[in-house]
Formats: C-alpha cells, structure tokens, sequence
C-alpha cells in the first residue's frame, strides 16, 4: 500500500507527494471527494481511500510544530 500526501490542487489536477519525496500529478475526478491540500491518501490495488486518522495527526504534529516556533520567536 503507498501513502501520498496531497501537497496542492490546481485546477483539475492534484499535486500528490510521494513518501520518498516524489511528486505526481493525478486527476482530481479519480481520487476521492472533498480532497483537500494536507489530506493523506493510500493506494491499494486499484482504488484509493482517504486516511482520516493519518491525515488528523499530521494536522496536529504540524500546529504543534507551529505553536513551538512563534513560541520560541517571543
């Protein structure tokens, strides 16, 4: 199973961040719906599913990651 993390949506297309670094490009029509920039997608076998959980703990690892800079900035 591969993991990518969508890294931008232009237009009808998804820029998708591969895990070793990676980038490609896929048809948002062929991906699933309500995709949006930071979402982590897995493909397995020929279909692709949302990982909600994934996807939540990398949005809090990154506003923690966040909250620590302007921290150390005051």
């Amino acid at each position: 199973m591969r993991k990518f993390i969508v890294d931008r949506i232009e237009g009808d297309k998804a820029v998708l961040e591969c895990e070793n670094g990676t980038f490609v490009e896929m048809e948002v029509a062929s991906l699933p719906k309500n995709l949006k920039e930071g979402d982590v997608i897995r493909f397995k076998a020929n279909s692709c599913f949302l990982n909600a959980d994934e996807t939540e703990r990398r949005r809090q690892k990154i506003q923690r990651l966040m909250e620590q800079v302007f921290e150390d900035e005051q």
